[in-house]
């Protein structure tokens, strides 16, 4: 029985997936992909986790598709609509659910591992880290939701730049351009994210889940809807257990308690 090619844990309030497959670079095959659509939908069904941590074992985060499992074997892309249909089933399931997610990177964020960077609430690299398309290189158009979030993040340009050039970012580019929120060494990269992931389990996360509904909708609102969803949501806030506590944690200058 081959390994596992991810390791799923619960780290206090933060669920931890951990990419196992090194030596590959942690490249996504379809055991691999079957395997990050159950954590993930494993981790939405039990409902505790108040932040997802999401980060690599060995020298790269995610090389993107495994080429070897592929190459040469799909003429008509049967595999390759499994194979990314899985993976955006994954991205969705990630993007309804409650918790912020928080992705650590170090060495390469390739093809479908770019795209799960750029859809991170935050990401967080190590010095090591670049970023690259690599579809242009093989032939392939992007996935996992790349020519949306990129766009978004880094803007239209820079996006057109690495899709037909193959330009990489290296990670104080990344930064620069908005793709990640902070670079650090490579020897804290695992501390960092942990210490980054439980801070953000611990704030209101009831909260934060409507802030992450309103920034998904906010390129495809009117400012007039979206003031109107705004204030909806923190109307709804202001009603919750943990703005109660916030606000009196204020007057009380002490530091708030929430539970999400």
């Amino acid at each position: 029985m081959s390994a596992s090619p991810l390791r799923r844990s619960l780290a206090g309030s933060v669920a931890v997936i951990t990419f196992t497959r090194p030596d590959a670079g942690n490249a996504m095959d379809m055991a691999f992909m079957d395997a990050f659509h159950y954590a993930v939908s494993a981790i939405t069904a039990d409902g505790t986790a108040r932040a997802i941590l999401i980060e690599a074992e060995g020298r790269n985060f995610c090389v993107g598709g495994d080429l070897r499992d592929f190459g040469g074997a799909d003429p008509d892309g049967a595999y390759m609509a499994r194979l990314a249909g899985r993976l955006h089933e994954t991205l969705k399931c990630l993007a309804a659910q409650r918790a912020p997610v928080i992705v650590a990177v170090q060495g390469a964020a390739a093809g479908a591992g770019l795209s799960l960077v750029a859809s991170a609430d935050i990401a967080i690299a190590a010095q090591s880290a670049n970023f690259v398309m690599a579809y242009s290189g093989i032939g392939l158009t992007a996935d996992g939701g790349a020519t949306w979030h990129l766009p978004r993040k880094i803007g239209l340009q820079l996006t057109q730049d690495m899709a037909f050039t193959g330009r990489r970012l290296n990670a104080k580019e990344a930064e620069r351009h908005g793709l990640v929120a902070r670079v650090v060494d490579d020897a804290v990269l695992a501390t960092e994210a942990r210490t980054l992931a439980e801070r953000v389990a611990a704030g209101p996360t009831a909260a934060f889940a409507a802030v992450r509904n309103l920034l998904a909708a906010s390129t495809g609102s009117s400012l007039e809807d979206h003031l109107d969803a705004e204030c909806t949501a923190i109307t709804l806030a202001r009603a919750s257990n943990d703005a109660r506590e916030g606000i009196a944690a204020f007057i009380e200058r002490r530091t708030p308690h929430f539970t999400g």
